[in-house]
């Protein structure tokens, strides 16, 4: 499968690498299985199923027709809509940093409420 990163134009770069990469790097990660509403645009909102989340960004297992040069919107269960840039994707996965990190408790919450375990 191929990797591909994504350049972001006119603004300093948040890179979220593979989960691989992040793992080595120390970012706390949870793998959990959130079903999430995802929207570029003025695009309608599309249910996605969230796999991996960390402080600063998160892993959808399957968007179909997103834009990576397009901010996207994301609500999760249970907290504020935040906003997120495309960085990757891989097969039918995208990986998308978070224009503001999350707080450690917010993750922590959310990795609790789905099951999901927080770890390194």
């Amino acid at each position: 499968m191929r990797h591909e990163k994504f350049p972001v134009e006119g603004r300093a770069t948040h890179r979220l690498s593979p989960p691989e990469a992040s793992e080595r790097s120390g970012s706390k990660r949870a793998r959990l299985a959130l079903l999430c509403e995802v929207r570029q645009g003025m695009r309608p909102w599309k249910l996605a199923r969230l796999i991996d989340l960390s402080t600063s960004g998160f892993r959808v297992a399957w968007l179909p027709e997103y834009d990576h040069e397009k901010l996207l919107k994301i609500r999760i269960p249970g907290i504020e809509m935040l906003t997120a840039r495309v960085c990757w994707h891989e097969g039918r996965q995208i990986g998308c940093a978070f224009d503001a990190p999350l707080h450690i408790a917010v993750f922590e919450h959310i990795a609790r409420l789905a099951g999901g375990e927080p770890g390194r």
